[in-house]
């Protein structure tokens, strides 16, 4: 019996050494195969060009095919789910705004706990923002749109492209800081938005600057402020939001890579010194630089803060908002 005894547990032992061994070793081939990007966005969008430009450039320093897969709806709770709930292995990755942090506290069942389900492992970039209004609209400032939107309460539309995006956010801050009411009216994404105010069936968005650009220059659409915290060199003559009287209201949301958080240090380490390095590549600089999301490597510590931070600052803009539990 003892004998029996002595050669099961060598048995046992010997398979969860195994195990332990496949494990290390697993880690140490990453990445050997596909890398999933999940994009919880419409493609062509300014996350979608974000994903593109920073995760192929990882692929192509790996070696490694990276498929970039747009899986929009639910306001991003569909593809940022299926992120949450995937494999800890490292092979799907997120890509996405400020929605994963607060999209938890907006939903009833978001599927997933931004703190205990997803890690930060790359800062992809700060996206720029521009509050439009249509060329028509007697106004040419913010505090002269405020002050129309005040007289007439709830008569405005705002054109949100989704519920708890950097979009979204940046608008509720500015409606807080300058006490005025608008009517939201909901799209998925930007571009139709965007549409809907040239031809003025909204009468204010807030638009990321990649988008609007072309339609400011071409006169179907009117800037009264850029949504940063400094002036933007493609419109040096538009002042920031807190320049044209709401400094509250400024807000410079920014795009992340995320995975299961789950997922081995070893292998979320890697992930990190890839990112950064690609966020450091010529070209991919310049595609940031073109879009006008600039970019900026991050270690994960960092990261981590950055998003405990953002995340307690963006659930108080939700809660004084009066935005309504979906």
């Amino acid at each position: 019996m003892s004998r029996i005894k002595t050669v099961l547990g060598f048995a046992v032992g010997f398979g969860v050494a195994m195990l332990l061994t496949d494990a290390a070793q697993a880690q140490g081939n990453y990445p050997n195969r596909p890398i999933r990007i999940i994009v919880p966005y419409p493609a062509g969008g300014i996350v979608d060009i974000v994903a593109r430009a920073v995760t192929e450039q990882v692929g192509r320093d790996w070696k490694q095919t990276v498929i970039v897969e747009a899986r929009p709806g639910g306001n991003s709770n569909i593809g940022t789910a299926a992120v949450a709930r995937s494999e800890p292995d490292g092979y799907t990755w997120l890509v996405t705004g400020p929605a994963a942090l607060v999209n938890p506290t907006l939903y009833k069942d978001a599927g997933w706990d931004a703190l205990k389900d997803l890690k930060c492992v790359g800062l992809a970039v700060w996206n720029q923002s521009v509050a439009l209004v249509h060329p028509s609209m007697p106004a040419s400032t913010i505090k002269e749109f405020v002050e129309i939107a005040r007289k007439r309460p709830g008569e405005l539309n705002f054109g949100n492209p989704g519920t708890g995006s950097s979009i979204d956010l940046s608008a509720q801050k500015l409606f807080q800081a300058a006490g005025i009411k608008l009517t939201n009216v909901g799209y998925k994404g930007q571009p139709q938005a965007l549409i809907d105010l040239m031809t003025n069936l909204m009468h204010l968005e807030i638009v990321s600057l990649e988008l609007a650009l072309p339609h400011i220059k071409a006169g179907s659409v009117k800037p009264l402020a850029v949504m940063t915290d400094k002036r933007v060199a493609d419109l040096p003559d538009v002042p920031t939001i807190a320049e044209a009287g709401f400094p509250e209201a400024t807000y410079v949301p920014w795009y992340g890579i995320y995975v299961q958080a789950g997922t081995p240090d070893a292998i979320v380490g890697r992930i990190n010194e890839g990112i950064n390095k690609a966020l450091q590549n010529p070209e991919v600089q310049r595609q940031l630089a073109v879009a006008n999301i600039p970019g900026k490597p991050m270690p994960l510590t960092d990261l981590a803060a950055l998003m405990k931070a953002d995340h307690e600052k963006l659930t108080k803009v939700i809660a004084t908002s009066g935005m309504a539990l979906q």
